[in-house]
């Protein structure tokens, strides 16, 4: 049988190993530790948001943002619908209800014109959400500034997921076009000798634009570690904020809620939700490598776009004008009238020949966990299990990036030869 090529497994730097041998001699193998708080540190330094706390998952740690925020039974929160359930599940856990926002065509992400018209009718019927927490999808940043804007409006926080977004950057400007991207602009060139001028392109600085790392500028940024992301410590997460106060409330929670005495006390209820010092010690090594696993991430990207961009009824995610992906996975649109074949045989094609595939992200508002149309929490589906009361706005767009959208091998150890045997069996799949 042909090597299995895996959609996005780790992919270990050299210095993991170091870490963790410290982190062994030192006793600490335990939650918590010199390496938790080195690597809380250096995650900081790194994305630019002053404080942040190491947990069990990105699940857990939108969950303990979403309790800090008060929600409770009856409140609405505003989700992606195109995004993994991790994002939503937490709104569950504290009674409330959520929302799932369309995105756009233009990033896949939630589409703020949809977000803007949904506050304001909600603000007109008097119960606003508690939060807004839109999904940085495939590693692409939402579109920060628009919806900032809108929630500032409504004093409506926002909590963003950007579990699959580490290493993705959002810029402060818009660029204009793919020229001033690169610094190249028209402009007047000077032959001294003979007098001539003429209009040519020549390079030029690009305008100075910041370049925020993904998360940055929320109420706080839920961030994953889980084995698939970008970086990895195998399972884990971090809740980051500008808020010292969230943060360490959020830290009280998640060891247990216990108070300062010698012996166990409790005035609130917490939870287990602190990460390993041996999670933290492999965090700190993928860290040191991450620029050079986002810039193989796009290196894949366009390797893929190169091979498969020519084909008819192929399209691939775009990136948004107001932000550099870190294209966590190469994502594509198959449309079978154009190319002959449709998602599903291309995904099964590649997995004949011991190659994984997935489909995009199955939209919220379309799991059967999940009742669009019910008002009430304890309802009922199929063999008894339970199902949770939501609204979704829109849909349409998410829906058909589902049907259509592959995700295809991206793990940064990949060969040009492994992505060209993934690039020949789609291609086969077009002849079939």
């Amino acid at each position: 049988m042909k090597k299995r090529i895996f959609l996005s497994p780790p992919h270990l730097g050299g210095d993991e190993i170091q870490f963790v041998q410290k982190a062994f001699e030192s006793n600490y193998i335990a939650p918590l530790g010199p390496m938790v708080d080195a690597f809380e540190r250096e995650f900081s330094e790194y994305t630019g948001i002053r404080h942040c706390v190491a947990l069990a998952s990105g699940t857990a740690a939108m969950h303990l943002g979403l309790r800090y925020l008060g929600v409770g039974s009856g409140d609405e929160v505003f989700g992606s619908t195109l995004t993994f359930i991790g994002s939503v599940t937490p709104v569950t856990f504290m009674g409330g209800t959520p929302v799932f926002i369309d995105c756009d065509r233009e990033t896949w992400n939630m589409d703020p014109v949809l977000l803007e018209a949904e506050l304001e009718r909600c603000a007109k019927a008097g119960k606003l959400p508690k939060a807004v927490a839109p999904t940085d999808l495939y590693g692409q940043c939402c579109d920060y500034a628009r919806i900032y804007a809108v929630c500032q409006r409504y004093g409506v926080p926002v909590v963003l997921d950007a579990a699959e977004a580490m290493g993705a950057k959002y810029f402060t400007q818009r660029r204009k076009d793919a020229k001033e991207k690169e610094g190249e602009k028209l402009g007047r060139s000077e032959d001294v000798k003979s007098g001539s001028v003429q209009t040519t392109l020549v390079p030029r600085a690009p305008s100075p634009v910041t370049l925020n790392h993904a998360g940055k500028g929320g109420k706080a940024a839920v961030f994953s570690f889980n084995g698939n992301k970008i970086m990895t410590t195998s399972g884990g997460g971090m809740l980051a904020s500008d808020d010292g106060e969230l943060i360490e409330k959020a830290r009280f929670w998640s060891q247990q809620a216990k108070e300062p005495f010698v012996h166990y006390e409790h005035t609130e209820i917490g939870y287990n939700y602190r990460m390993s010092n041996i999670l933290a010690a492999i965090g700190r090594g993928q860290l040191a490598v991450l620029d050079e696993r986002v810039q193989r991430k796009r290196e894949i990207f366009d390797y893929y776009r190169a091979a498969l961009g020519c084909a008819t009824g192929i399209a691939f995610m775009p990136e948004a004008a107001y932000g550099r992906c870190n294209r966590w996975l190469t994502v594509v649109l198959i449309t079978p009238e154009m190319f002959g074949a449709d998602r599903e045989v291309v995904r099964q094609a590649l997995n004949a020949e011991n190659i994984e595939s997935r489909p995009v992200w199955k939209p919220m508002h379309l799991q059967p966990v999940f009742d669009c149309r019910c008002q009430r929490s304890d309802i009922r589906g199929q063999q008894g299990k339970q199902r949770y009361s939501a609204r979704v706005v829109g849909g349409k767009v998410a829906e058909d990036l589902f049907e259509r959208g592959l995700c295809l091998p991206s793990g940064t150890a990949m060969t040009n030869s492994d992505l060209d045997r993934v690039i020949d069996i789609i291609l086969k799949c077009r002849r079939a």
